[in-house]
């Protein structure tokens, strides 16, 4: 096996293993024990350590050696760091966390798009939400997700915002995620589609006010189609599909 599938492997599962239990904070990560544990070289372990301070899960210090660090030390928009808290107990926890950064951002950023984006952005943000359409129209679960992915990515940048932009990787792997997790209903409703068309064309209309409520209604109504299909529900609320823009 390569180097780099091998030591990314055993990323993943000291990640995973971390995430899962913060008790673990404090801790001291010794190379020889990773070695062990995971039956690896010292190469391969150093690795392994590297990537994780990289992203602020421990930290290296003289005559100390390897700390986990607390969670709220760890580079949380990281979407590998993401994915392993989705792999584990802290799901629902990661999903809430999830949920009100985007709450709280994508709004502002339709608004924006709406009073500054490119008209080319806008115009792909349009299309992206079609891409939908026809995705859900065929059945196309993957093919869905991967425009929805490429709308919310779209919009960020629309924003004209760079900060909001560098959020786009968040967004793609909690969508990713909820199709891996199986989070997602089983078939497309055609209301969500007909909500992101509602809110590009907000955009492209340079409705602001419109633009931003289209988005608090997208992401409501995600957020409760998660905590349903969590708690063993059809995902299906049967709340109206549409948002109003133009007033």
């Amino acid at each position: 096996m390569e180097l780099q599938g091998l030591h990314g492997q055993v990323v993943d599962r000291i990640g995973e293993a971390l995430a899962d239990d913060e008790r673990r904070a404090g801790r001291i990560l010794r190379l020889e024990d990773v070695q062990a544990q995971y039956g690896v070289s010292r190469t391969v372990a150093r690795e392994a350590v590297r990537v994780l301070e990289s992203k602020r899960v421990v930290h290296s210090r003289p005559r100390v050696g390897i700390t986990v660090r607390p969670l709220p030390e760890w580079n949380l928009y990281d979407p590998q760091v993401i994915r392993w808290r989705l792999a584990t107990s802290q799901r629902r926890e990661q999903l809430r966390e999830l949920a009100e950064l985007r709450a709280a951002v994508e709004p502002s950023a339709a608004s924006l798009a709406a009073r500054r984006g490119d008209p080319a952005l806008r115009e792909t943000l349009l299309a992206h939400a079609r891409a939908m359409s026809g995705a859900g129209r065929n059945g196309d679960m993957k093919g869905f997700i991967a425009a929805d992915a490429a709308f919310h990515r779209t919009l960020l940048a629309a924003s004209a915002n760079t900060m909001f932009a560098q959020l786009a990787d968040v967004t793609e792997e909690l969508l990713v995620a909820r199709g891996e997790l199986s989070l997602m209903p089983e078939r497309v409703e055609e209301a969500a589609v007909l909500r992101h068309v509602e809110a590009a064309r907000a955009v492209a209309a340079g409705d602001a006010a419109g633009a931003a409520q289209c988005l608090r209604v997208i992401l409501d109504h995600s957020r409760g189609e998660v905590e349903r299909l969590l708690d063993g529900g059809s995902g299906d609320d049967g709340r109206p599909g549409s948002c109003v823009f133009g007033t």
